[in-house]
C-alpha cells in the first residue's frame, strides 16, 4: 500500500486501484484480477481514501451479490429518470436545485449498466439533514461520502435500478458529469470507443465495482480534456 500511495502521489489519478492490484499481485504469481474478491475490496477502501479526501462508508449499507453487466441502450431508460426526477421533486422541493440524468443511460444509444444514475444539486453538500431522509425515504440509502459528493443507491433489499449522487450547485462534480454526457451525445466517436472499453472493463471486472470504474478512467480522462477544449471552443464561437 505504501509503495502504491507513492505512486499516486507522483502520478496522481493516472494511479489506480488495479495498480494495487497488480502491486499486490505481482509476488504472488497473480494477475490483477486474481486476487480474491474479499482482499480486493479490502485494498480498494484503503485506496479510496487517498482517491477521495474524506471518503467513508455508511455503516449498514452493504449488498451483496450484485454484478456489473453492460446491456444494449434501453429507450425506457429516460422514462425511468423522469419517473425518479418526479420523486425526488416531490420528496426534497426547492432543496433539490437542479436534477440531471447523467451516466451511460443518459446518452442514447450507448451501452450501459441498467442502472440510472442521478446528479442532484444542492446549495450545501455538508448539510446532510435536508436531503438525506428525504432521499431515503424515497428508497434511497446514503452509500457514502466525500468532500465533492455523496452516493446513494438503493436498499439492499430493492432492486439496484439508480444511484443518485448529491453535490454543490456549480462545483467542479456537476460541471465535469455534465459536460462528459454532453460530450458524448455529440461526439459519435468518442461514444463508440466509450462503449468498447465498458464491455471490455465489465468482462473482466464484474465483480468488483470500483476496479471497473478504474479501468475507464484513462479514457474518461482523455474524453474530458477532449469534452473542455470542446466546451471552450463552443463558447468562443468556434463550433
Amino acid at each position: 500500500m505504501d509503495v502504491w500511495r507513492r505512486l499516486y502521489e507522483v502520478e496522481g489519478p493516472g494511479t489506480t486501484v488495479i495498480d494495487l492490484y497488480e502491486l499486490v499481485a505481482a509476488p504472488r504469481g497473480l494477475e490483477p484480477h486474481e486476487l480474491p474478491v474479499a482482499e480486493r475490496l479490502e485494498l480498494a477502501r484503503a485506496a479510496m481514501a487517498v482517491v477521495w479526501p474524506g471518503n467513508a462508508i455508511v455503516p449498514g449499507s452493504e449488498r451483496t451479490g450484485d454484478t456489473i453487466e453492460i446491456v444494449d441502450y434501453d429507450p425506457e431508460w429516460p422514462n425511468a429518470f423522469a419517473r425518479w426526477h418526479a420523486a425526488i421533486g416531490r420528496s426534497l422541493g426547492d432543496r433539490a436545485m437542479r436534477v440531471d440524468h447523467i451516466g451511460s443511460t443518459s446518452v442514447p444509444g450507448l451501452p450501459a449498466k441498467a442502472i440510472v444514475d442521478i446528479l442532484i444539486c444542492v446549495s450545501d453538500l455538508s448539510d446532510e439533514p435536508s436531503y438525506v431522509p428525504g432521499l431515503e425515504a424515497i428508497g434511497l440509502q446514503l452509500r457514502s461520502r466525500d468532500d465533492l459528493h455523496r452516493y446513494f443507491r438503493p436498499f439492499r433489499d430493492r432492486p439496484r435500478d439508480v444511484h443518485a449522487h448529491v453535490c454543490e450547485l456549480g462545483s467542479g462534480w456537476q460541471i465535469d458529469h455534465l459536460l462528459f454526457r454532453d460530450f458524448l451525445r455529440a461526439h459519435p466517436d468518442a461514444h463508440d470507443a466509450y462503449a468498447a472499453v465498458k464491455r471490455d472493463a465489465a468482462q473482466r471486472w464484474g465483480d468488483d465495482g470500483i476496479a471497473y470504474t478504474d479501468a475507464k478512467s484513462a479514457l474518461i480522462q482523455d474524453t474530458l480534456r477532449a469534452a473542455r477544449a470542446w466546451s471552450a471552443s463552443s463558447k468562443g464561437g468556434g463550433g
